[in-house]
């Protein structure tokens, strides 16, 4: 039986032991791919397994249309990729850190008291259905059509009211401009 059909087996049956068989097949040879991209063994076998476990969720929206091979090394190059932007974008949060703040002290905490406080009159600065929109998203973590929904209001009007709030934050907080955008990015 060809990889193709062993792909149509789990997708459309739901086939776990045709899953396994391609998990085993091409899990040390992606493995091997997976090393162009990050040098690090362990972080090769995580991207191939988290691939292979995307392929298992989305299973029954996939379209392969060209060979499933190609399709497997694409999607670990794409994993590989993902990885290492996520790897860069901590690293310059860990270089910014290390430079401004070398060890915890009453400062840091009084900056972060002082971002909460100036993080509410900033908001109290915007009219009542941008802020409650922006504080649906931002804090509740509702999604834009759960806020339109909610609010009996469009999802291009939450869209606007979110882009707003941000403006006025931007201007706001533009002092602590680091710190919200840790907040805002990793906190949120």
């Amino acid at each position: 039986m060809n990889y193709e059909e062993l792909f149509m087996r789990m997708a459309l049956y739901d086939d776990e032991a045709a899953f396994r068989t391609i998990f085993y097949q091409f899990f040390a040879p992606l493995c091997s791919y997976a090393m162009r991209y990050l040098h690090v063994k362990e972080d090769c076998e995580d991207a191939v397994q988290e691939t292979f476990l995307k392929i298992w969720k989305d299973r029954k929206k996939l379209d392969i249309s060209r060979s499933f091979r190609n399709f497997l090394v694409t999607a670990v190059k794409n994993t590989c990729i993902d990885h290492l932007r996520k790897q860069h974008t901590e690293h310059l949060w860990q270089t910014w850190y290390t430079e401004n703040y070398t060890e915890e002290t009453d400062e840091d905490l009084y900056s972060a008291t002082e971002l909460e406080e100036k993080l509410q009159t900033a908001l109290a600065k915007l009219p009542d259905p941008v802020r409650i929109v922006f504080e649906m998203s931002r804090i509740e973590g509702k999604t834009y059509p759960q806020i339109a929904e909610e609010q009996h209001i469009s999802i291009k009007t939450v869209e606007a009211y979110i882009t707003k709030a941000l403006k006025l934050l931007r201007v706001e907080l533009a002092d602590f401009l680091p710190l919200y955008l840790y907040w805002f990015y990793f906190l949120t």
